[in-house]
């Protein structure tokens, strides 16, 4: 018997069985972005404002992306071209001085980018869905990939009182529910930065057919192993593999060793 040929890397000599159409999404189009994102204001939870309020300075601690919201939309005259707007709310903690209160609030942050999806006139239906929504398949699809960002600074400002108030934004409730209890969204005598580093991948991808070469059908080789409450808490552990890599780091963090 041949040998199979498994998903991973393939041999110059592994034979293609056929040719097969696959339905899939196309990246049509997409983009890296490093954002320093300067004085991004925080508003803060009902218990942290009173630590704000008598603080002298204020200490960053850690941030942490709640959730991203994205929309596509066609420019108009330029056909294929989208915009996408996309946005990050954001759950940011620190530290009061002097004391040392710990301290949370919300932060949000707008982004579009202009990416090309193709375009296409077939409206698509498909067997069981409970609504007819052809228009929202004929626009691409934005996909956006991000990590919890890095915390450059954060600062306290007096409310400058020589101008009209900052327009302030509405949040979905369940963003705000996410940190646990409501949100100051109105105007306060102190104000509370954030500088942020945001890495980001976004793309659009659209419905496509492709044919690609099949080797064989993709067929599990490892069985699967569960564990039950009678067995031994030491044997499960010792079938646990030691992580090296967490003690010996690797000298060159690039190497993949």
């Amino acid at each position: 018997m041949a040998d199979r040929v498994l998903p991973g890397p393939v041999k110059a000599n592994a034979c293609i069985s056929e040719a097969v159409c696959i339905h899939t999404r196309k990246i049509f189009d997409s983009c890296r972005d490093k954002d320093c994102i300067e004085d991004l204001r925080v508003f803060p939870t009902t218990t942290s404002q009173a630590y704000i309020e008598n603080a002298s300075s204020i200490r960053p601690k850690s941030t942490e992306l709640l959730y991203v919201s994205v929309n596509v939309e066609e420019i108009a005259f330029n056909r294929g071209n989208y915009a996408v707007d996309v946005t990050y709310y954001y759950k940011v903690t620190g530290e009061a001085m002097p004391g040392g209160q710990e301290v949370t609030g919300l932060a949000v942050f707008d982004k579009r980018v202009i990416l090309y999806g193709s375009a296409g006139n077939a409206k698509v239906f498909r067997s069981g869905w409970g609504t007819m929504l052809p228009e929202r398949c004929m626009m691409p699809q934005a996909v956006v990939e991000v990590v919890d960002p890095i915390t450059l600074g954060m600062k306290l400002v007096e409310r400058c009182q020589c101008g009209p108030d900052t327009e302030l934004r509405s949040v979905p409730q369940e963003i705000i529910d996410l940190l646990g209890e409501p949100v100051i969204l109105t105007e306060t005598n102190r104000h509370w930065y954030v500088t942020l580093g945001q890495f980001s991948i976004i793309r659009l991808e659209r419905d496509t057919q492709l044919l690609i070469p099949a080797y064989d059908y993709c067929i599990p080789e490892k069985e699967c192993v569960g564990a039950s409450d009678q067995q031994d808490p030491c044997e499960l552990f010792g079938q646990i593999r030691f992580p090296m890599e967490e003690f010996f780091p690797p000298d060159n963090p690039n190497s993949g060793n």
